[in-house]
């Protein structure tokens, strides 16, 4: 009788270390600058400047992912992610002086960079590759739980602890819980335990021609003339720069009319059906579905949402609940479809690279979402400018995404 499938252990392992990444790394700089600007009384200029360094720098190193996994392995690499996040968190935390968040801000996003979402689409992709749209689905329903379960946490931690103490606790939870994960269920490959990846038979010879078919992509900066790779990056670096900026000025737009439990309330609904919309993208995303259209009708989905939540004009509760309910269905396949459509278009050879440089692009852009945005709604002195420029982006990544379709390179 032959061993139980190991993929699917990866994959609940892949999410817990999803769970955390978020937790600390995504959604807890927001709840830092809160702690350092009402607790010390840090200027949010400098604290939102070393928020937006801590994604930049996470970029950066983002695209060294694979060199590192090819010089220390998935395992170490992955320990080192744990350690660096949730020893960053604890610096946050613990810097007497304003300008020492900068150097927080390089340990907090090494950890970010090694955890998140290249990091996770290399836990989970040499175990699958016909299942792998619902995998990935599962393992980045992590992310979504991580926002749901630590921004709660960090709040009430922070309140009864303090936010060194609170920072110690959940950063040490998060070292212990990677580094543990990482040897239990990264170790294995499936060479090593004689399986093949979803589990199945190997890749049938139709299959493999097609993959070995696919064209190569540049090396360097000449990656952007593939038209595949440019069009990939483009889509949802301007998703994502829409989907964040928004993100960080929901509250206060909905807070005036749902008050401050119902807009916290209404942000834990989108980010419910986040992982609802991620698990059915997942089951309808079958072989030969075109995922850049599936990516087309995410965006749409977000601007309909976006839409919703400009016709209620600040008052009507259904609208803007709904808006939320629509727009938090697109947000968590934002992460997962760029992996996915780089399986489909690109070669093995190929896809790591695709992952990793898309991932870093988007992480560049979107640092700056929340300032831009903020910007845009002081300048225009009105509440939807940043819900009509989120729109307005949206639209685009639609082109962007479409433009991509059937182009086989350059």
């Amino acid at each position: 009788m032959s061993a139980p499938f190991f993929g699917w252990r990866v994959v609940w392992g892949a999410a817990l270390v999803a769970v955390f990444a978020w937790g600390v790394g995504f959604y807890g700089p927001s709840v830092f600058l809160h702690a350092l600007h009402t607790g010390r009384g840090w200027p949010v200029s400098v604290v939102s400047a070393a928020i937006t360094a801590h994604f930049l720098l996470s970029a950066g190193l983002v695209v060294r992912l694979p060199a590192l996994y090819r010089r220390f392995g998935l395992v170490a690499v992955t320990r080192a992610g744990g350690l660096l996040g949730g020893g960053g968190a604890v610096l946050w935390a613990s810097v007497p002086d304003p300008w020492l968040l900068f150097p927080a801000a390089v340990v907090s996003g090494a950890g970010w960079a090694l955890t998140s979402g290249a990091a996770i689409n290399a836990m989970v992709a040499p175990w699958f590759e016909r299942r792998r749209p619902m995998a990935l689905s599962l393992a980045f329903n992590g992310a979504s739980i991580g926002g749901v379960l630590f921004a709660p946490l960090w709040a009430v931690l922070i309140e009864r602890l303090g936010f060194p103490h609170a920072a110690l606790a959940i950063g040490a939870a998060m070292a212990v819980v990677v580094w543990w994960l990482a040897g239990a269920v990264l170790r294995p490959t499936p060479a090593s335990l004689g399986q093949q990846p979803d589990g199945g038979p190997a890749m049938g010879a139709a299959d493999a021609s097609v993959a070995a078919g696919r064209a190569a992509l540049p090396g360097g900066m000449r990656v952007w003339r593939d038209r595949r790779f440019a069009t990939l990056a483009i889509a949802f670096a301007l998703g994502l720069f829409a989907q964040i900026g928004l993100i960080a000025h929901l509250f206060s737009l909905l807070a005036p009319a749902l008050g401050e439990a119902g807009a916290g309330g209404a942000i834990s609904l989108a980010t419910a059906c986040a992982v609802l919309g991620r698990t059915l993208l997942g089951r309808l995303l079958r072989p030969g579905v075109d995922r850049r259209i599936a990516a087309s009708v995410n965006f749409a989905v977000q601007v309909t949402g976006c839409l919703a939540l400009l016709a209620a004009a600040g008052s009507s509760v259904p609208l803007l609940v709904t808006g939320c309910v629509l727009f938090g269905l697109g947000i968590g396949n934002l992460v997962s479809l760029p992996p996915l459509i780089a399986q489909a278009e690109f070669s093995r050879a190929d896809t790591n690279r695709v992952v990793v440089l898309v991932t870093a692009v988007n992480q560049a852009v979107f640092a700056f979402a929340p300032a831009i945005l903020g910007v845009v709604r002081d300048a225009a002195g009105w509440a939807g400018a940043p819900i009509l420029l989120a729109a307005a982006v949206q639209v685009v990544a639609i082109g962007a995404a479409l433009a991509g379709r059937g182009r086989a390179g350059a």
